[in-house]
């Protein structure tokens, strides 16, 4: 049972970042698709990291600094792969016109102007907002990046449990994504996300999920009108907008 866990884990592991796993782990879509249960762990371990990489560069350099250091590791730790689903998205949703064309943009691996402006102004938020906590309490934004890596990633990952995978894996430019989630997987994500957040001590935790499940619900609505369901580069874009909700609302309670 343990054996059969840990290679779901470092099925995960592998999926979202480019820490190299172990030989011996077994991937086929069964195991990729139950996988999705440790998808929000993933985002504490990147989180984890990141906020390691803040708190030792904070020692020596100014806030902003220590920020973007973080910011960096984590871009480095994924490859950018949920900025990369952001900017697919914006450009699909954004310059498409009937569902199939919005499918076509969203799989082009060039980037177009609506790509850019939404990669470009996420980062820039995503920075001003951690720099901003960082001027209330510096270790309130280790915290906040470990909940907002690992919040973010259960939201999207959630949407495999109620939406409609719409994309063709045969014409996708990445890898195959899980497209089905049981129950069970998504009580686990959902724990992960809960003890995270309970034990991270962040004040108005009720309130963050609540602020969240309304986001999520928006972002379902706007997905469903867009294309029908989600994608991969879907569940990217709505990973980045909930790491933003998490750190706008920890910003807004710290005023």
């Amino acid at each position: 049972m343990f054996a059969r866990e840990l290679n779901l884990f470092f099925i995960a592991m592998g999926f979202f970042t480019r820490i190299p796993m172990p030989a011996w782990v077994e991937v086929d879509n069964e195991r990729l698709n139950q996988a999705s249960r440790y998808f929000a762990l993933v985002g504490v371990v990147v989180g984890g990291l990141c906020a390691l990489i803040y708190g030792l560069t904070i020692q020596i350099l100014p806030n902003s600094v220590a920020v973007l250091f973080a910011m960096l590791t984590g871009l480095l730790l994924t490859g950018g792969f949920h900025e990369d689903g952001l900017a697919d998205t914006a450009d699909g949703f954004g310059g498409g016109w009937q569902v199939q064309d919005k499918l076509t943009i969203m799989k082009d691996s060039r980037i177009g102007t609506y790509g850019v402006l939404a990669l470009v102004m996420g980062l820039l938020l995503k920075f001003v907002l951690l720099s901003e906590i960082a001027l209330f309490d510096g270790d309130l934004v280790i915290a906040a990046l470990v909940v907002g890596h690992c919040l973010s990633r259960m939201v999207a990952a959630s949407l495999i449990f109620t939406e409609t995978y719409v994309r063709d894996d045969s014409s996708s430019k990445s890898k195959p994504l899980a497209q089905s989630q049981t129950l069970n997987e998504l009580g686990i994500l959902l724990l992960t996300g809960v003890l995270t957040l309970w034990l991270s001590g962040i004040a108005s935790a009720i309130s963050l999920c609540l602020l969240l499940l309304v986001v999520r619900q928006l972002l379902v609505r706007g997905c469903r009108r867009q294309i029908g369901g989600y994608t991969g580069d879907v569940l990217g874009a709505v990973q980045q907008v909930s790491e933003l909700v998490c750190y706008l609302f920890i910003l807004v309670i710290s005023l």
